[in-house]
């Protein structure tokens, strides 16, 4: 289903780029519904010259008369950018941020009163339209934003609203989880070099594998644990590992990691868990 309207970017990073291509990709808006603003000029001609799309070095030409304003900036920096488009952003426009710790309150007491808001935590696999999204919605934000903010995010892959108050655990879980199994990928990688295979033939077959497993564990939807199982003969290489993996404390470093990252997360919002 299309968007109606002026979609503003403000930021045009790696994450506002791969909004704009899954957009456009999906036939949910036409290039000229788009419209980035980036400080840095390579940013803007990147999205010109890929996209076709308006770009403008202010976040206030960008934002004004625009239906859905997406705050596609660091958490850094968000409350600057608020504060400068605050006066801007018309009274009916959905403001969906993608900004990691910052809360629906803090972005509400930015904007003017009764700003509808939907907060997200999007990932880096949305360059490849494979992104895990959850969204939260603002205090104003109807259903009917929700739907525009999930068409927006399902252009790029899966989507689920979650509850604010989870926010920081998504953070934790799919924001930053792509750098998790990208150490594994590495990990493979690196082992299969060490027991013989070229570095071509055992980054591919790493990467094949994470994809593979991944998909079957979507697809079948069974446990985890079950699809393990189905692999592990007894006595056989696939249970001896796993035992090794064990050892190693696989299992609870992920768990820490994630949990680190979600208090992080909390941190970059002025927060504590």
């Amino acid at each position: 289903m299309r968007i109606d309207g002026k979609i503003a970017f403000l930021g045009a990073g790696n994450m506002g780029q791969a909004l704009i291509r899954g957009l456009i990709e999906a036939d949910r808006v036409a290039a000229d519904q788009l419209v980035a603003s980036d400080t840095r000029a390579e940013q803007r001609t990147a999205c010109w010259e890929r996209y076709g799309i308006h770009t403008s070095a202010s976040n206030h030409d960008a934002a004004r008369g625009a239906a859905v304003v997406v705050l596609a900036v660091k958490p850094q920096i968000i409350a600057t950018v608020l504060e400068e488009v605050r006066e801007t952003i018309e009274a009916d426009a959905l403001v969906i941020s993608i900004a990691a710790g910052v809360t629906i309150a803090s972005i509400e007491a930015r904007l003017r009163p009764g700003t509808r808001v939907v907060r997200t935590m999007p990932n880096v696999c949305s360059l490849v339209r494979e992104g895990a999204t959850a969204l939260s919605s603002g205090t104003h934000a109807t259903d009917a934003d929700l739907d525009v903010a999930r068409r927006i995010f399902e252009s790029v892959g899966l989507s689920v609203v979650v509850d604010e108050a989870l926010m920081d655990a998504v953070t934790g879980l799919s924001g930053s989880g792509p750098a998790y199994i990208f150490m594994v990928i590495e990990a493979l990688s690196d082992a299969g070099v060490k027991a013989g295979l070229s570095r071509g033939d055992a980054h591919a077959l790493s990467c094949q594998t994470v994809l593979g497993a991944a998909k079957l564990a979507i697809e079948t939807k069974e446990h985890p644990g079950r699809l393990k199982d189905m692999v592990c003969s007894p006595g056989g290489t696939a249970i001896a590992a796993v035992h090794e993996l064990e050892k190693g404390g696989l299992r609870t470093t992920l768990i820490n990691a994630v949990e680190v990252a979600a208090h992080r997360a909390a941190e970059l919002g002025g927060r504590r868990r």
